[in-house]
């Protein structure tokens, strides 16, 4: 705080007295109110957190901002440069800070220290030509960063140190004339880096290989670039049509190589085989060797094309593979796996150009299994099965329901008397079925059931008039009661079945 005092103290005006809004923060610094008690700066607009000193025309920074801003906007001014202390006190609750539209040309290092929490960084429309080395360091939060709409020329190493959490980098419409690869090897850099923006900037070629291995997970925009669409560059823009890679199909009309174009194509068209609808399984055993030729493509390659391979782990390409390597891709495109282990298990796709060759409808990818292919594949194939196994376990799940069903209703359902449209009496039924209804009505309530058991067994009706046996009557259910039941492998009556008053 006496360094505060001091330099609030040295602030004079040109008559020789203090700066009124210095004297202002002192009185507080007086009273045991700290800095981030100060008021809303002159000219600034200020709702709880959020400071706003936007199209103010100022050419530094406010010095008495509060310390509760979580928000504050500087767009707009006439900033030319930001050095270390450009605020008197650290922002600590400060999430986002736009100066874009102003004319910052230099950044100090160690700037943002004061800014350790620091989300957003807007640094748009600007003066910035170079980004130099522990530029942003500090800001180990940070997960939005935008640059676009500078003259930004050059990018050195660690330019983006500390920043391990950035997201979205937006470079959009700079001067870049070499990819920043140095984006991607920082080793404290921003490695989860998901969207990467390189649009409107002078790049003629583009690291292929790098490239192929990097858009599996992140997005890099490259459209309106004067691109120069040689053989590699086709490959990699048909790869990604094949993938249906986000940042081309959006803006597939401002890319090089565009479909029936003859000019500004660079790439001799050579022989293609028919290509195979789907994805083609190579097998090996553990330790074997294995060759995996690229669909499609016609033996003996062309002279001078090169053939890339997107195996699970990493990029190889035919004229800079290192053949004593166990994945290596011969001069003809074949893939060679030596001594081939189970982790190189997977999709291998290939990438060469295919120009009128290609169709979006054939399959660029093979599948390569080591080891036991009906485990393997029963693994690999899985999402293809996946709905036939699920139909066939609900089918039998929902059989097993209904019989369930099935077998309660016949045991449990109270049973009905047979009823005849003629007098009552029951030869309707023949003596020979039992019907089963869940009528209150029907219900038998004159006679007590045990324990809840209604499964009622009826002596069938003799009917042979031919030999001579007797006939006997259906049976009256008024004169069954519910403890017909076999119990102990015995049948036991309410009353005898065969009551000579019921013969006919």
């Amino acid at each position: 705080m006496h360094s505060i005092t001091l330099e609030l103290l040295g602030k004079t005006n040109v008559r020789g007295c203090c700066n009124p809004s210095a004297a202002g923060v002192l009185f507080l610094l007086c009273l045991g109110f700290p800095p981030s008690m100060a008021a809303c700066p002159p000219s600034c607009l200020c709702a709880s957190d959020i400071i706003s000193c936007s199209g103010c025309n100022l050419s530094v920074v406010p010095f008495d901002l509060p310390g509760y801003a979580t928000r504050l906007d500087l767009s707009h001014n006439r900033l030319t440069a930001l050095h270390v202390g450009w605020i008197s006190q650290p922002l600590q609750r400060l999430v986002t800070l736009i100066l874009g539209k102003n004319f910052i040309r230099s950044i100090d290092v160690n700037t943002f220290n004061v800014t350790p929490h620091l989300l957003h960084l807007d640094l748009s429309s600007n003066q910035l030509t170079v980004l130099n080395s522990s530029i942003f360091s500090g800001l180990k939060e940070l997960k939005e960063l935008l640059l676009f709409d500078n003259q930004i020329i050059q990018i050195d190493p660690g330019a983006f140190k500390d920043l391990c959490n950035l997201q979205r980098l937006y470079l959009s419409t700079n001067r870049l004339s070499v990819f920043p690869l140095v984006i991607y090897e920082e080793p404290e850099g921003p490695l989860n880096l998901t969207f990467l923006d390189l649009s409107y900037n002078r790049l003629t070629k583009v690291p292929v290989q790098s490239l192929l291995s990097l858009t599996r997970q992140r997005g890099i925009y490259l459209q309106e670039n004067p691109l120069v669409c040689d053989c590699a560059l086709l490959a990699l823009l048909e790869y990604w049509m094949w993938k249906q890679y986000p940042p081309l199909l959006d803006f597939r009309g401002d890319y090089p190589c565009k479909k029936g174009a003859k000019s500004g194509v660079h790439c001799k068209e050579h022989e293609m085989s028919a290509m195979p609808l789907e994805t083609q399984i190579y097998q090996v055993e553990p330790g074997q060797w294995l060759r995996v030729p690229c669909p499609g493509l016609t033996l003996p390659a062309q002279e001078g094309l090169v053939v890339f391979w997107v195996t699970p782990t990493t990029v190889l390409n035919s004229s800079n593979s290192d053949l004593s390597a166990r994945l290596t891709v011969l001069p003809n495109g074949t893939l060679e796996v030596r001594e081939a282990l189970t982790e190189d298990s997977g999709t291998y796709g290939c990438v060469i150009p295919r120009g009128h060759n290609y169709n979006p409808s054939h399959s660029l990818e093979v599948t390569v299994v080591v080891g036991n292919l009906s485990i393997t594949s029963a693994s690999g194939s899985a999402h293809r099965n996946s709905a036939e196994n699920f139909n066939t376990a609900f089918t039998t799940l929902a059989s097993c329901v209904v019989s369930i069903i099935l077998v309660l209703l016949y045991l449990y359902l109270t049973p009905c008397r047979c009823r005849d449209g003629r007098g009552g009496d029951s030869r309707g039924c023949g003596g020979r079925a039992i019907i089963l209804c869940s009528d209150p009505r029907d219900v038998e309530t004159t006679q007590q059931r045990s324990n809840g058991k209604k499964v009622v067994f009826l002596e069938p009706q003799t009917e042979d008039s031919d030999t001579g046996c007797t006939k006997i009557a259906a049976v009256n259910l008024s004169h069954v009661t519910s403890e017909g039941i076999l119990k102990n492998g015995s049948r036991t009556m309410g009353q005898p079945l065969t009551d000579p008053t019921h013969v006919a």
